[in-house]
């Protein structure tokens, strides 16, 4: 993957007032890097990078700052408020630190995170919306273990690149919903195939999901049960 897919350089941003800067290089919701001459104050580099976010979009509000002079590094991750310091020939003992550039990334999950909780009360609606309609029983539930997976892949890395489930939903398929059903049997259809025994005119796109191992994604197909028998029967 070239670099101009991931970021850019001298990424023009306005700040607060008429000003306009550039930052050094920027890795839209994920890193943004403020470089400076040898010696130079870093103190001052990370305020200097903290005075582009009012200028970026919410989504491209990036997790990490990495702030250097070459000699000197300093990388911050906001949501866990931690930050790594180090000198160029140290690189090798915090080069784990960087392992987000892979997709990996260590999180620490809250119960009590509002944001875990608005994920826990979407998925209970889609439970209950999908079982008003009929659905019920072991085919629902397997179905709302392979959404979980998928959005978990997703934003831990598991699927390769970032966010290619999203991406998949987004542009994919209808902003009606007409068209999901099927589009989310033919991911599960590719998931359940290992790469080597895949179709060679399978679409790009769903090409670059991996085989998941396991009966997770086999028998694709939600199949809507017959009506429950009456109380009493066997």
């Amino acid at each position: 993957m070239s670099r101009r897919r991931v970021a850019t350089y001298e990424e023009p941003v306005r700040l607060l007032g008429e000003r306009r800067g550039f930052i050094d290089l920027f890795w839209k919701g994920v890193l943004l890097v403020e470089q400076k001459s040898a010696g130079r104050d870093l103190e001052r580099a990370k305020s200097q990078a903290l005075e582009y976010f009012p200028g970026l979009k919410e989504s491209e509000l990036p997790r990490y700052v990495l702030v250097s002079d070459f000699q000197n590094f300093e990388l911050y991750d906001l949501d866990e408020g931690t930050e790594t310091k180090f000198l160029l020939s140290q690189l090798p003992q915090h080069v784990e630190a960087f392992s987000f550039i892979l997709g990996v990334q260590k999180r620490t999950f809250r119960d009590q995170d509002p944001v875990n909780i608005e994920a826990s009360a979407l998925m209970g609606r889609l439970h209950d919306t999908l079982k008003a309609s009929g659905y019920r029983g072991h085919d629902l539930e397997r179905f709302l273990v392979r959404l979980l997976f998928c959005l978990f892949a997703d934003d831990t890395g598991i699927f390769e690149p970032r966010d290619i489930f999203y991406t998949f939903l987004k542009e994919r398929t209808s902003e009606d919903g007409s068209d999901l059903g099927q589009s989310l049997t033919l991911l599960s259809e590719v998931l359940n195939t290992p790469v080597a025994e895949r179709q060679e005119s399978l679409d790009e796109d769903l090409q670059q999901f991996p085989y998941v191992n396991g009966d997770l994604f086999a028998d694709s197909e939600l199949q809507q049960p017959d009506a429950e028998p009456a109380a009493g029967s066997l």
